[in-house]
Order: C-alpha cells, then structure tokens, then sequence
C-alpha cells in the first residue's frame, strides 16, 4: 500500500506546478523546473522536451539519411534522469542541447507527427520505438510515455517520461494536463522571450539613435565641425561638470553667449535657470539692484520688492556677458559674493546664500585693462580660472557651409520667407569674403539675401573677394629669383572663354533658372548671354 500511495500523482503539488508554470516568463527556467519537479517522483527514471525546431545541424547529424524533412526536425532542450541509486545527472545522456531526431522517427519522432499519446509498456522488447535511446538498459528503464505539446492545433514538440515500471492509469492523464499547461507556458514564454528581444532591439537602436544624433549635433547650439570648434567643445566637455568659473574670450559677434549655454546645458544644473546679464547696457547706478536685488524703499523709485540676478539664477548659473564692463566700484562687492557665496539685497541686512555657477564673456583684455587699472586683479583671477577662448570666423573658415545653411534654414522659419537656393557660386563668394563682423555679419547678409532672393537663388551684395589685412609689409622677392606668372589679356580671355564653356557644358547649355550656367557661375543671364555673344559661344547643332 505504502508503494502504490508514493506512485500516486500528489494533486495540491500537481496544481501548485501548473500554476508556477502559468507564470514563469523564461522558457529555459520554465522547462528546467518541470523536469526537476518530475524527476523527483520515485518511479521517474528521466524526463525530457522535445520542441521542433529548424534543422540546423544536417550537414553532421547522423540521422540525416533517415530524415525525411530536413528543415525541421525535434531538438532536446530539456532533460534530467535519475540513476537506480537516485543520483541526479544533469547531462548526456539524458540531456543534451546537440541531441536531434528526424519527425516521424522512432517514438519521439511519431508523437511529433502524429499528435497522438503513445505508450510502451516495455522497451526492451520494442526496439523501434527506443531508437537513438541506448541508455535505456544501463539506467534499468522499462516503460516510456510520450505526450505531444500542442498549443492551438500547432505542434509544438513533445514531453517523454522515462519509468523503471509501469505507470499508474492516472499518469497518462496528468501527462495530458501537464502537455497541455506547457504548451500555453511555452507560447507564452516565447511572447516575453520575444517583447524582451523587440524592448533590447529598440533600446539599442535609440542608443544608437542618440549616439548619431549626438554626433550630428555634438557642438548642440554651435554650427560646424572645424578644428578650432571641436577644440571648444572639448574644453566645454571638461569644465562643465564642475562649479568652476568660466571666463569666454573672443570678439564680437563669434557666438560668446552660445558657448556659455553649452556649458550650462552640459553641467548638472541644466534643469535650473541659465541668467544673462549684460553688464553693458546697466546704468551705472542700478548695477548693484540688479545684481543683488532691493527692498521696497531702499531708494527713490524703489516702489517694491525687487530679486537680483543672483536670486533668479539661484542654482542654476549667472551668465555675466561683458563683464569687462562692471564699472570698478562695484567689483569688490562682487568679488565678496564670488568668495563668500553670500550677499545682501539694496537696503536689506538679511544675508542670503548665493549657490550660482558664474560664467564671464568679455571682448576686451582683462590682463590690458588690470595692468590700466580698470579692471581688479583679484576678480580676474576670480573669473580667469578656466578661460575658453572663441576663434572669429576668418579662423573657421571651413565652417562657413555649415552656418550658411543652418542661417538659412532659420531665416525661412523666423521671416516666413520661400526657401532660397544656395548655389555654388554664392557659397564660393561667403568663402572668399573676410567676415571682420564675425558670425553676427555673415547670419545678417544671409538674412537680407534670403529675403531678396524671394524663392530665387541667393545673392550676396559682397566684394568677390577681400582677402585678411595684411600684419606686415611684403618682403619683395629675392633678386635672381623665380620671375612672377602672369597672362596675357589674350591668355585672360581664352581662359574666361573655357571657363564660361565648362559651365554652359555642365548645365547642358541651359543659361537660365534652377541650374544654369548663369546660376553656376554666379552671373545674371543678360550678361551670360552678352559674354557667349561675344566669345561666339552658341550650342552645339543651332
């Protein structure tokens, strides 16, 4: 009786499996802890899963003769057995990921087909169905069940108990309950198996993603990718994590202001307030009010309480464009909240903390107006301790592209014109030009440009070229030395007369609109057409 009861199938543990099952979202964990679960039954001698699969190891399976559909076949994913001693072996030959049968070969490979149960009672006497089983003898197994896993009509492989006697009547049906339970276990794994790869695949393409967008936009709100400018943006990319002051350097119009946001944008106080003042254009008298803030009636027409720059950027960072320009007296007193982190507003005697990021932009030399007297030595120190110097436009040249377009590109947006064209000519003409204006000049020619093309290709009203102000005088050629090249006005015009044929030639003789020779060559037709008169240029069969 004790025997019999130990064979029977335990209901609560039974449920209890089916239920952990029904939950598992690994179908590696889901089938290890089925055929653990079973293996533990004293009369269990092994319990493998079989799921069909593609045929990925025909070209050395030993089966391969014997196989009728090679591109699918059944592959063992899952198995435990049991020694006679009670030994648990994890591996061959019960489990073993390279083990395959063909479909419709031998026990396993009917089931698959078939979708029917199937029984032997005694596989010593049946030598058919233990095909590719020759571990039976050796682990002392007589009885094999074989349960197809089914999931909506499909096929999905089968389970094959393994028992050194006869199981009981009711096995059979659990088998069919369990086959039954993995198969919706099964599809459901793979479903999360399969959200988990489509979740790891968009992850990855949008680091990939903003991997390409940071590398298109890695100067974010500064256009180009010179030399000079990555050189920026490596020093931005050091100083922005900390707290240090920043003092920008350059002339005016090279974009000053743009590289302080970059900072801020960079560092960890991006989500608090980026304050600009510009110190220039503060009445003499209202710096310290604008600075610190003040309280009603601390002067005439302090009519009420009014914050400071320093309480509006609390946390965040203090972008003193011009600093150059703070007049003297007024230097100390911010020297003192650069130092202390502490000041007071106009009239107030409270003390209020100052957790600002100061970053200074100036265009004049701080050393030159220190050594004058203008400008205190202590507070350039203060502000000079990671300076960023910012090259004009003559230095980045190779940017002008860039810029060109992103100007135009924003033009159209912000003054709603027609999108112009940017032809080649007129690029080679905004290259050719010595920017003495910086960036400032160049966004406000493309501007008016923009806005006169009307649709039409760009024009500059620009010198063709005007080359950099020479430092020094010439050094005249060294006596005895090469004679310089010239040409001869023959020569000039023979090479005016090829060049406007190249050009007519590349646009397929079309003189006017989007494309032509006038639009390549920078010219307007009437004097395209004047030139080809005069050089006898016609096309060709005319």
């Amino acid at each position: 009786m004790e025997a019999v009861a130990d064979r029977r199938i335990d209901v609560n543990l039974a449920s209890q499996l089916l239920l952990e099952m029904a939950q598992e979202r690994s179908l590696d964990l889901l089938l290890h802890k089925l055929v653990y679960r079973a293996v533990a039954r004293p009369d269990m001698a092994c319990l493998q899963i079989w799921l069909v699969d593609k045929g990925d190891r025909c070209g050395n399976c030993v089966r391969r003769q014997e196989c009728a559909d090679q591109s699918r076949c059944l592959h063992l994913v899952a198995g435990v057995g049991k020694s006679a001693t009670g030994e648990m072996v994890e591996g061959p030959p019960f489990n073993d990921p390279a083990e395959r049968l063909p479909l419709g070969h031998g026990l396993l490979g009917q089931c698959a087909v078939s979708g029917r149960e199937m029984m032997v009672r005694d596989l010593t006497q049946d030598t058919e169905a233990a095909v590719g089983m020759g571990w039976l003898e050796r682990y002392e197994v007589k009885a094999c069940g074989v349960t197809p896993i089914q999931y909506k009509g499909e096929i999905l492989g089968v389970m094959a108990g393994f028992a050194r006697e006869v199981a009981p009547e009711e096995a059979r049906l659990w088998g069919r309950i369990f086959a039954d339970h993995i198969g919706a276990a099964i599809a459901n794994a793979r479903a999360f198996e399969e959200i988990e790869r489509l979740k790891a695949q968009l992850e990855q393409q949008n680091t990939y993603l903003q991997e390409e967008i940071l590398e298109a936009k890695a100067f974010g709100s500064l256009v180009g990718q010179s030399d000079a400018l990555r050189q920026i943006i490596s020093q931005i990319d050091l100083v922005a994590p900390t707290d240090a002051s920043v003092l920008i350097l350059g002339e005016t119009g090279t974009g000053k202001d743009l590289v302080a946001h970059e900072i801020h944008r960079r560092s960890p106080r991006k989500d608090k307030p980026l304050v600009r003042v510009n110190c220039a254009s503060i009445p003499r008298e209202l710096y310290e009010s604008e600075f610190f803030g003040h309280v009603k009636g601390a002067f005439t027409g302090a009519l009420r309480e009014r914050a400071g720059r320093f309480e509006t950027a609390d946390g965040g960072t203090l972008f003193l464009d011009e600093v150059g320009e703070i007049p003297l007296e007024l230097q100390g007193k911010l020297l003192r909240v650069l130092q202390e982190k502490r000041y007071e507003r106009v009239g107030d005697d409270r003390t209020r903390l100052a957790d600002v990021r100061i970053i200074g932009a100036t265009n004049r030399n701080l050393k030159a107006e220190v050594a004058a007297g203008r400008f205190r030595q202590d507070l350039y120190y203060r502000l000079h301790v990671f300076p960023i110097r910012v090259p004009p436009l003559k230095e980045r040249m190779e940017d002008i592209p860039l810029l060109a377009q992103h100007f135009i590109d924003l033009s159209v947006r912000e003054l709603r014109c027609p999108k112009p064209r940017l032809t080649r000519a007129a690029m080679s003409q905004i290259q050719a030009y010595n920017w003495t204006g910086n960036i400032r000049e160049l966004r406000n020619v493309i501007q008016r440009a923009v806005i006169l093309a009307r649709g039409g290709p760009l024009r500059f009203d620009l010198p063709m070229s005007q080359p950099p102000p020479r430092t020094s005088c010439p050094k005249p050629a060294p006596a005895g030395g090469p004679a310089r090249k010239f040409l001869t006005e023959i020569e000039m015009q023979q090479r005016e007369r090829e060049n406007l044929l190249a050009a007519l030639e590349a646009a397929d003789w079309k003189v006017m609109g989007s494309g032509g020779a006038a639009e390549l060559l920078g010219l307007k037709p009437t004097t395209l057409f004047s030139r080809m008169k005069k050089f006898g240029l016609a096309k060709p069969g005319r």
